[in-house]
């Protein structure tokens, strides 16, 4: 069974880090950290350890996703899209999309709540 961990805690401001060292991975978990939360949106960072997954989904808002360690397939509009480490794409807003791990991976997440563009 997947155990959930989420902080939502944003990060602190002026401060260097390395991305991929910003989260563990858990065993038998997926753990998703905020990085920045605002109304116009966030970005957050989550480690899935192998055999965990992450349910089917649509958002109403345009997502970046970039796999920063590991690959994973992830299905967008029942289309496979295999990404490894160094991987982004965007996922359009109100498209299902669905995680399949083969492998722990890391995964950095950018959800844009904008209005209409103009």
């Amino acid at each position: 069974m997947t155990d959930k961990k989420t902080d939502n805690t944003e990060m602190e401001k002026a401060k260097q880090m390395t991305t991929v060292a910003i989260i563990e991975y858990v065993e038998n978990a997926v753990v998703i950290k905020t990085i920045l939360k605002k109304s116009s949106g966030n970005v957050s960072i989550m480690s899935v350890d192998t055999g965990e997954g992450l349910n089917e989904r649509t958002s109403p808002f345009d997502t970046f996703v970039q796999v920063i360690d590991g690959k994973a397939d992830l299905v967008i509009s029942e289309k496979l899209y295999p990404l490894k480490t160094g991987d982004s794409i965007i996922i359009p807003a109100h498209a299902s999309n669905l995680v399949k791990p083969d492998v722990r991976f890391k995964m950095l997440q950018t959800v844009l709540k904008s209005g209409y563009d103009i």
